[in-house]
């Protein structure tokens, strides 16, 4: 299963997000479920690294299926835009019926 941590303060303020593990939908090189989050993911943080004057950390683990994903201070409205259009297809993906076993997304409060 993939699980996604969603960090934001109090105040709804996006501070980072975590994502480890595999679906397991399928077969490597064929699990749709997998292929989806990964597209997501990396296009929200290439897109954030691209069209944002954001600072962020992120290190990754391609084994394990590990992002560990860290803005340095308060994200800009368009940072917050693009994690939120990478939140909505995530949400989406989970919100189906058939994919929904193999993602399990958290908000978590720091």
């Amino acid at each position: 299963m993939i699980k996604v941590t969603i960090y934001r303060t109090s105040r709804h303020e996006y501070t980072g997000f975590d994502l480890s593990g595999h679906a397991e939908y399928d077969v490597h090189g064929k699990d749709i479920v997998c292929a989806a989050v990964s597209v997501l993911v990396i296009n929200a943080i290439n897109s954030l690294e691209r069209f944002t004057e954001d600072k962020t950390s992120c290190t990754t683990d391609d084994e394990s299926g590990t992002i560990m994903f860290r803005f340095s201070q308060i994200p800009s409205h368009d940072a917050r835009l693009l994690l939120k259009s990478m939140i909505l297809g995530l949400e989406e993906i989970e919100d189906n019926k058939e994919y929904e076993p193999y993602i399990d997304i958290i908000f978590k409060e720091v």
